[in-house]
């Protein structure tokens, strides 16, 4: 950032060290810290931990909307790569991703072994210049957590959990609903805390609900429905059915109540929809010591909204 034509760092793990709670005077130093004007102004030097470990998260979140008639209005995926580094001294690393352009350039075979991402956007360590070259990620983590890379994915997707409601109200004075939920994914692969969020009218009472899988609950501070499935595996389908009393006596030409969406949560590890996957993870520091990379893969919910009812 550049204050009144003075370029200043704005990195909150270099700021840290100079502002505190307790206020006291500093001796006056001949020369600016080295952590200000050192060229890896987000990583401080001198940093030692008994195990050098890595953790690498590929962590995407599918967003879909899809009207009353049962069609995809939107879609994206929006992924990124989350890292943990647990690092003494000043180490190197280098990644490496399925690259359409890189395995392309290297006349690799890219069927299905290849991902073409939009809208890449880089952590400061990241070498941009090295990446534009040869395609791959090199930098100097900074301690800690952060996110080293986000992208995004838009071509079309397909729904990973799919849902079905039937709505019928008996004399305005009770109504049912039939809910089906479709895994559409691999049968290798397994949806874990899967919530399937319901709306039904404000004044509804006296639920009787029942599912295949799974529990259901009313939640009336919500004006919902709440199905939760611990594991719902690839290729399954189940189904819930409810029903509710509503106030007997009811205006002919009462406004309709506005109607919510859908709503579903899931979570689904060793899975990503891009298909990206991280062909090495490299640490070189000039001690030579060994660290540990652990990579993991997850897919999950974001907004993900069905206006089916």
């Amino acid at each position: 950032m550049m204050d009144f034509g003075y370029p200043q760092y704005t990195e909150a793990k270099i700021l840290s060290e100079f502002i505190k709670t307790d206020a006291y005077k500093m001796e006056v130093s001949q020369r600016p810290p080295m952590a200000v004007t050192n060229a890896v102004s987000w990583r401080s030097e001198g940093i030692r931990y008994k195990k050098n470990e890595v953790f690498l998260d590929v962590v995407e979140s599918v967003n879909i909307l899809v009207n009353s008639n049962g069609q995809i209005v939107r879609s994206d995926v929006v992924g990124a790569l989350k890292m943990r580094t647990y690092l003494s001294g000043m180490p190197e690393c280098k990644l490496g991703l399925n690259d359409k352009v890189l395995l392309e350039a290297q006349g690799r075979a890219t069927k299905g072994k290849a991902i073409d991402l939009d809208d890449i956007k880089f952590h400061q360590c990241v070498r941009l210049a090295r990446f534009e070259n040869d395609r791959t990620i090199s930098f100097i983590p900074p301690d800690g957590s952060f996110d080293l890379m986000t992208y995004r994915l838009n071509t079309q997707v397909k729904p990973l959990i799919w849902v079905e409601a039937q709505v019928e109200k008996h004399s305005r004075s009770r109504i049912e609903l039939m809910i089906k939920a479709r895994s559409q994914f691999k049968e290798r692969s397994t949806a874990t805390n899967v919530e399937i969020e319901v709306p039904v009218p404000s004044d509804a009472t006296n639920p009787n609900i029942r599912t295949s899988m799974g529990s259901a609950a009313y939640a009336p501070e919500r004006d919902a429905m709440v199905w939760k499935v611990k594991s719902f595996p690839g290729g399954k389908e189940y189904m819930c059915r409810a029903e509710f009393s509503l106030p007997s006596i009811s205006a002919e030409e009462a406004v309709p109540e506005k109607k919510a969406p859908i709503r579903v949560k899931f979570e689904i590890p060793y899975f990503t929809v891009s298909g990206i996957q991280v062909r090495y993870l490299k640490i070189i520091e000039k001690s030579g010591y060994q660290a540990l990379p652990w990579v993991r893969y997850i897919t999950m919910a974001g907004e993900y909204e069905l206006r089916l009812i």
